[in-house]
């Protein structure tokens, strides 16, 4: 990449009072419809609404997640190319309590999911057990939301300030907040996947749903920034170059998605030992072998050719369809991941499999949509603001 001089408009970096009343009305309007139906189908099968409702509950952490790996990775590296965008990654990473609260609804059907909170595991005893599932996510969810707070917080204020001394501030925090982020992430994703059968077990699942993680958030991060631009807001400080570099990362993380995926897979079926294969022998067994193929051109084949090109990634209207099949397919993975459990043989769809993700999705967005609303919508204050705006790529 390098950075070059070249003119362009300025834009408003205040959402007007009817974009952000639009937007809130339908997210709000989103919310309340989804919750309802949730609500009808807890009613009638709460076993199944336990069941779907993990997968959304996956869906949305592992988005905000994926925004709080970006931000610490921008801060570390003191990237100028991101800043424009940035602030929509901090204001969805500091969503994260709403996320904590999202969790509740798991933590309530633990025994509808788990099969070691009513049957203990030999030798899994001290770490699979109600309590300390509960404390584990308690130390998750408010280490990442001081975490994403403490950086959110940092950049607002250099807002007014353009004082340095935030940027150094978020800089110091970043290395530790990685290091946290990567540890508390694996141990997440073995509480609240991997356990699901206690039986099994890989030691790179962790890097798995990070990976995952970090690829949906990029589609996520696209699609906010395309609809912001359809809306007249930051059309030109969010342009065809930032989008490259955006399409990039998510071209980067289809790639080592799959290296992660086949190496877990080579390694579990070449050692050919019972409680590790049995994972990937549930997932080859009837429709679920369907599935599993689905899952291989999906989530890795497509995306990976259609974003080979340079062209490609500069072209918005195409961006935005592999964005929108991005977030489908890392819902695609993480219902893969977890149904199996409960319908062996043969997946079997349900309503509530695909209002769950609405009801998650769209409550952690009205809070996003808030902070969008609360602050200016890119940090202003950031001293390598002007020069993300003129970086060039090559």
């Amino acid at each position: 990449m390098a950075h070059g001089k070249h003119t362009h408009a300025r834009d408003s970096y205040q959402l007007s009072p009817e974009t952000f009343t639009k937007g809130r009305n339908i997210l709000t309007g989103l919310a309340l419809f989804s919750w309802v139906g949730l609500a009808a189908g807890f009613a009638t099968d709460p076993a199944r609404f336990h069941q779907s409702y993990l997968v959304a509950f996956l869906l949305v952490a592992s988005i905000v997640i994926g925004s709080l790996f970006f931000v610490i990775v921008q801060h570390l590296t003191g990237a100028a190319w991101s800043v424009s965008v940035r602030r929509i990654a901090e204001n969805i990473a500091a969503s994260m309590p709403v996320v904590g609260l999202l969790f509740i609804p798991v933590a309530l059907g633990v025994a509808y999911t788990y099969s070691w909170s009513t049957h203990a595991v030999h030798g899994k005893e001290a770490y699979l057990s109600n309590q300390w599932f509960y404390i584990r996510a308690v130390i998750f969810f408010v280490g990442w939301s001081l975490l994403a707070l403490k950086l959110n917080s940092n950049s607002t204020a250099q807002d007014a300030t353009k004082d340095r001394k935030y940027t150094d501030s978020s800089g110091k925090f970043s290395p530790p907040g990685m290091l946290f982020l990567f540890l508390t992430g694996t141990l997440a994703s073995f509480d609240w996947i991997m356990s699901l059968n206690p039986h099994w077990y890989s030691t790179i699942f962790g890097i798995y749903f990070l990976a995952g993680s970090a690829w949906g958030f990029y589609a996520i991060l696209i699609l906010i920034a395309i609809t912001l631009r359809e809306c007249g807001v930051l059309a030109n400080s969010i342009n065809e170059e930032h989008y490259h570099d955006l399409g990039k990362w998510m071209f980067a993380h289809t790639v080592f998605w799959a290296y992660i995926a086949f190496s877990q897979y080579m390694l579990i079926w070449y050692a050919n030992l019972p409680e590790e294969t049995i994972f990937f022998h549930r997932r080859t067994e009837g429709t679920w072998a369907i599935w599993s193929a689905i899952l291989v051109i999906g989530h890795f084949w497509l995306p990976f050719f259609v974003l080979m090109t340079r062209a490609a990634k500069r072209n918005l209207k195409l961006l935005r369809i592999v964005a929108i099949w991005v977030v489908f397919m890392q819902w695609f993975d993480l219902y893969w991941l977890v149904m199996p459990t409960f319908q062996v043989g043969n997946f079997n769809l349900n309503w509530m499999d695909f209002v769950a993700p609405i009801a998650t999705l769209s409550t952690v967005g009205i809070e996003f949509w808030r902070r969008m609303g609360a602050h200016s919508i890119v940090p202003t204050g950031d001293p390598e603001f002007e020069k993300g705006l003129e970086f060039q790529n090559v």
